[in-house]
């Protein structure tokens, strides 16, 4: 059997696409941006720039904030945190501490982002869930001590 040229380079073409495109689901994507039990306050330039994270057109985020502990921790927020109909989000069942990086230098675009951190602690986290899985983060939520 002979391959037409024009079959093969198609098939090689498939091939390289197919490879070189791993598409980021959208639970990867949170993740990446918010989950990292190693997070410190002090290393939010490091970090958000080691893990590309950048608004679309490539100029910094605001605001990133950082779930500090483990992905199976933070998953079972779907599952076990309630969810909240006015905010349309899911609150964690349990607290978290975050730390939140707050940009320092606006208008930088990427690579420059310069950011500000705060560790804060006893918070409850607001998720968007899909397939029980969490793939935005909404916010944090500070709990009153009595």
């Amino acid at each position: 059997h002979i391959i037409s040229p024009g079959i093969l380079f198609t098939c090689l073409l498939l091939f390289a696409t197919e490879s070189s495109q791993y598409e980021e689901t959208r639970y990867d994507q949170f993740k990446r941006q918010h989950v990292d039990g190693k997070m410190t306050e002090k290393k939010c330039d490091k970090v958000i720039n080691s893990k590309q994270i950048y608004n679309p057109d490539n100029s910094c985020k605001d605001t990133n904030t950082f779930i500090l502990d483990n992905p199976s921790e933070v998953k079972k927020i779907c599952v076990e945190g309630k969810f909240d109909e006015n905010l349309q989000m899911t609150k964690s069942h349990i607290q978290f501490k975050v730390v939140k990086c707050e940009l320092k230098n606006e208008g930088g675009r990427k690579p420059n982002c310069q950011y500000k951190g705060n560790l804060l602690t006893n918070r409850y986290v607001a998720v968007a869930c899909e397939n029980n899985l969490p793939v935005h983060f909404a916010g944090d939520i500070m709990v009153l001590q009595d």
